[in-house]
């Protein structure tokens, strides 16, 4: 390839090519993409930036609890996970849809208030039934990580209405465990990485 020519997918640096998905991938490394998405350690999701903040607001008392507090309407941000840097056992009270984007799949684990479990992929390949969104209801505590334990995985979570620092909640594992007895072991396997 001549210098200043294009890959096979647009880019000029060499520094992607397509996964079995046909998704562009990086190859670069956790620390690049933090690096140049400016994204910061969380207490919940391994490395996040806020994007975007709706300017249009609800205004207090309008919506039902716990959401009686002036609010912007929604809310969206980066999020990057690694072994290392894993979404922490948690819940937010709000709706909230996880994007894929680049980099390996994420194992998501939720917990319903109502004790049932739920495990899918968050991932590129969309034929061998893995998700390029998902919805998470409100209120559901969920926990995350890396599939396959190494590399990193790069999405995004769009929220609604959006998130203030007092509708997360960490999640306790022994308390969850206990209320969903079924995946009490993956619970704690998760959370080992933490």
């Amino acid at each position: 390839m001549r210098s200043g020519s294009k890959n096979s997918t647009g880019s000029s640096s060499g520094r992607v090519q397509l996964d079995r998905g046909g998704f562009v991938q990086s190859k670069a490394s956790a620390e690049e993409i933090v690096a140049a998405l400016q994204l910061e350690p969380n207490q919940t999701c391994g490395f996040v930036r806020v994007t975007y903040v709706s300017g249009l607001a609800v205004e207090a008392n309008v919506l039902a609890p716990p959401f009686e507090a002036e609010r912007a309407v929604g809310s969206a941000l980066y999020f990057l996970v690694t072994p290392q840097a894993p979404v922490k056992l948690h819940r937010i009270m709000n709706d909230q849809l996880y994007h894929y984007y680049q980099g390996e799949a994420l194992e998501l684990l939720l917990l319903h208030d109502d004790g049932r479990s739920e495990r899918l992929v968050i991932g590129p390949d969309i034929l061998g039934g893995e998700q390029v969104q998902f919805l998470i209801p409100g209120g559901t505590f969920h926990t995350a990580r890396v599939r396959g334990g190494s590399g990193w995985f790069l999405g995004g979570s769009t929220e609604w209405p959006g998130v203030v620092p007092l509708d997360v909640e960490l999640g306790d594992v022994d308390e969850l465990a206990a209320s969903h007895p079924e995946v009490a072991e993956e619970i704690r396997k998760f959370s080992v990485a933490v």
